[in-house]
């Protein structure tokens, strides 16, 4: 494995960061540049997948023989899941998502809620649940013991701003849930791991927010 980066490009080698507990590996596929990240926890082995976004060959070869125990998917966009039902008849993981985007998805076993845990091995995920880019997007928050928290936001929140939405007024839902569960809430060595594209912190956005919300996007 490379060393992480937080930067991946389409047919290119996974970058993995290792936390200690858990260990994140971040790889892109597919025509769109997805991010799919594979979680793994050093105790037990147990691996969760978020988002099966395409190319379920590369991802199965990524989990290897350790299986996959759980697959989150972060919104019903359909680039977000094109592997999904084969990556679960492959290894039979349980498919999660939001009550809200799941009718949407072809394999949902559990749905989700704001608050919800995900576990993966001995450490958990949090479901932090964004509206606005769609009704059920969500992100999932990993915190270090006594350290750094980790926040996948799916197309909820890029470098340089929120997610793509419908109007305004799906905006106003997006920053306004952003702001409030993601800044407000954590502290700028927070760690964002978007759906596509590089990584950032909350300390690198935190200055534009006025701005975005002037701009509506």
């Amino acid at each position: 494995m490379t060393s992480y980066t937080g930067s991946v490009t389409p047919n290119g080698p996974a970058s993995t960061r290792d936390l200690g507990r858990l260990s994140i590996t971040k790889i892109s596929v597919g025509p769109m540049d997805n991010n799919a990240y594979l979680l793994r926890c050093h105790d037990t082995g147990d691996q969760v997948l978020i988002d099966a976004a395409n190319d379920a060959d590369r991802l199965v070869a990524l989990i290897g023989s350790a299986g996959l125990s759980s697959v989150v998917t972060t919104h019903r966009h359909r680039d977000h899941w094109q592997a999904l039902e084969k990556l679960v008849t492959a290894t039979s993981a349980v498919s999660y998502a939001h009550e809200l985007d799941a009718p949407e998805l072809p394999v949902v076993d559990r749905t989700l809620v704001d608050g919800d845990t995900i576990a993966c091995g001995r450490s958990a995920l949090e479901v932090i649940h964004l509206d606005g880019h769609t009704p059920g997007s969500v992100a999932l928050m990993y915190e270090e013991p006594g350290g750094i928290a980790h926040v996948f936001t799916g197309d909820s929140l890029f470098p340089g701003g929120v997610g793509g939405t419908a109007g305004r007024e799906a905006f106003e839902r997006l920053f306004t849930d952003v702001r409030a569960k993601l800044f407000d809430r954590l502290p700028d060595s927070t760690w964002i791991y978007p759906g596509h594209g590089k990584d950032t912190t909350l300390g690198a956005e935190r200055p534009a927010l006025d701005e975005w919300w002037a701009r509506g996007w």
